[in-house]
């Protein structure tokens, strides 16, 4: 099977292709002869409702960043006429990336878009894990100060956080007795129009923060994430250090009890967050973690991600 695949992303020229996930993909992708173009969400454009992009063709190479690709000639081009595309581009969840979606929904199934864009609009991240509030920790979306004190009081140290963050910006580790909690939420009024998400503090996020990869509701592997001394965060790209991990039973429980819903919305491509055996998040729009699994020795995702797409687009 040689598919058309546009991939809807970020400035290529600005990725680290030692741990983007898209890079993978594409690279797989190439390796199974697919043609392969590349965007960036603001070539996108709708009339008489038809979607077109300006898109070029890309070669990818598993070289150093500067070395890692190279693109043809751009033009602008009808997403209709192509097999797949990629929506890979990072948040933040915005406005923005909801019109995207909006946009590429247009397309959807005919292209197929993974993961597909009604479903990510309607499940971003912090939403859609409240589903599932027998696997999490005790958490709170909301604006009003007066919930958010008593939560407080109630669980002690806290976790803060915007609903629509990504990456660990804006999260805040709050400490039972520590006087910033007002300061901290005037702030987050003056920057966020959205209710905020406030979890009950997970002692175990010092053991790590694992990241579990799921393709088409399987598990496939997880990645833990250990936080640098001094950090609450244990995203990578703030020091947290990496580790291939196995799976534990109360895991795959999460995992089962999630997969059946992922499957269901389409979503081939999902990463979720487990701290100590509570599920915090599930990431649907652009999710990470691929190629340090497979650097740590763990299976080839984009593999098992671009088997599940192609028996998608043969059914």
């Amino acid at each position: 099977m040689t598919l058309k695949v546009a991939v809807q992303m970020d400035p290529i020229a600005s990725i680290n292709p030692l741990g983007d996930s898209t890079f993978a993909l594409m690279l797989e992708a190439q390796a199974r002869g697919h043609e392969l173009v590349y965007y960036t969400p603001d070539s996108l454009g709708l009339r008489d409702n038809k979607v077109s992009a300006n898109v070029a063709p890309v070669e990818v190479f598993d070289r150093p960043r500067g070395e890692h690709f190279a693109l043809g000639a751009f033009a602008r081009r009808d997403l209709a006429d192509y097999d797949v595309v990629l929506m890979r581009q990072d948040p933040p969840f915005d406005m923005n990336y909801i019109t995207l979606t909006h946009v590429l929904e247009r397309i959807h199934p005919g292209t197929l878009v993974v993961n597909p864009p009604a479903a990510v609009r309607n499940a971003p991240e912090k939403i859609l894990v409240t589903e599932f509030p027998e696997l999490m920790p005790p958490t709170l979306v909301t604006r009003d100060r007066d919930l958010i004190y008593a939560f407080r009081k109630e669980h002690g140290n806290i976790i803060v956080k915007p609903l629509y963050g990504n990456g660990g910006a804006g999260v805040f580790f709050i400490q039972e007795g520590d006087h910033n909690l007002a300061s901290l939420l005037e702030l987050f009024d003056q920057n966020y129009r959205e209710p905020y998400m406030i979890q009950r503090y997970l002692p175990d996020v010092r053991k790590g923060d694992k990241r579990i990869i799921l393709v088409d509701g399987e598990p496939v592997a997880g990645l833990n994430r250990i936080p640098a001394e001094g950090e609450a965060r244990s995203n990578m790209h703030v020091g947290g250090r990496p580790e291939l991990s196995p799976l534990s039973e109360r895991e795959l429980e999460i995992c089962r009890a999630i997969g059946p819903a992922l499957k269901e919305r389409g979503m081939i491509f999902v990463g979720i967050d487990v701290i100590g055996g509570y599920l915090t998040e599930i990431n649907v729009t652009s999710p990470t973690g691929i190629r340090e699994i497979k650097r740590f020795g763990g299976p080839d995702i984009a593999v098992l991600i671009w088997d599940a797409i192609e028996r998608k687009r043969a059914a």
